[in-house]
């Protein structure tokens, strides 16, 4: 079976890689296309498997007693799985599924575990993803804490954009409420009120970025923190 060429890869990190970290990888990298809320990693069992998404993406989640909550987004700009592995554990207390239908390359934890004890620039990278991965959650900790529904669910829309090749998400009101950690009564408000002015198109089953500088907007510094991060520590090295 062909392997994937670096130059042909839509993963940012991939992209990123020095070519013979690349080449270190390319072996054990393998195509698997994906279903919306299709589990990847689940809590508290050993990873055995880590994914870099070519298209859609991942969301991670923290469960309470009666509720779910996200605490992290991970698209083709990262590596869904290996936070815990670079901190010397085999798995994690938080859910990892898939909220957005795309592809990912997965690769085995044996064969990235190999391939970064080879590699102390690829060790390197991926501890620098670590680092924005930590300021992402960091920031979604402080804006659930901090700002208004109307806000929280613009980062979101712009955070879900950044991942997306189109302007549409597929979700419903129920999932939206526990991605933001509100009740559905209090989400749904959230989005009549972008819509109405007209910066998103809400159908059944699916939203429409319909205005992104005025999401931006209205985001304001809610926005940005780990984007910027990104761009630094990783785009910029």
């Amino acid at each position: 079976m062909s392997r994937p060429q670096q130059s042909a890869v839509r993963n940012r990190l991939l992209k990123v890689l020095l070519p013979a970290d690349f080449a270190l990888l390319q072996p054990h990298l393998e195509l698997i296309a994906t279903e919306l809320r299709q589990p990847l990693i689940k809590p508290n069992e050993p990873v055995k498997q880590l994914f870099f998404p070519e298209t859609g993406f991942s969301s991670i989640t923290t469960q309470g007693s009666d509720s779910k909550v996200e605490i992290g987004i991970i698209g083709r700009e990262g590596l869904v799985g290996v936070i815990p592995l670079l901190l010397g554990s085999d798995r994690t207390p938080h859910d990892h599924f898939v909220q957005s239908a795309g592809e990912m390359l997965g690769i085995s934890t044996d064969a990235l575990c190999g391939a970064m004890g080879e590699s102390g620039s690829l060790h390197k990278l991926l501890l620098r993803f670590a680092q924005v991965q930590y300021v992402q959650t960091a920031q979604t900790a402080f804006v659930n804490a901090s700002y208004q529904i109307e806000v929280r669910l613009a980062r979101w829309l712009l955070m879900c954009h950044d991942r997306l090749d189109g302007d549409e998400l597929r979700l419903t009101h129920e999932f939206m409420s526990m991605m933001l950690g509100v009740r559905r009564t209090s989400a749904t408000l959230a989005v009549q009120a972008l819509e109405g002015h007209r910066l998103i198109k809400a159908q059944r089953g699916r939203m429409t970025i319909l205005n992104r500088e005025a999401l931006e907007t209205l985001a304001d510094d809610s926005y940005g923190l780990p984007e910027a991060e990104y761009a630094r520590l990783i785009e910029g090295a």
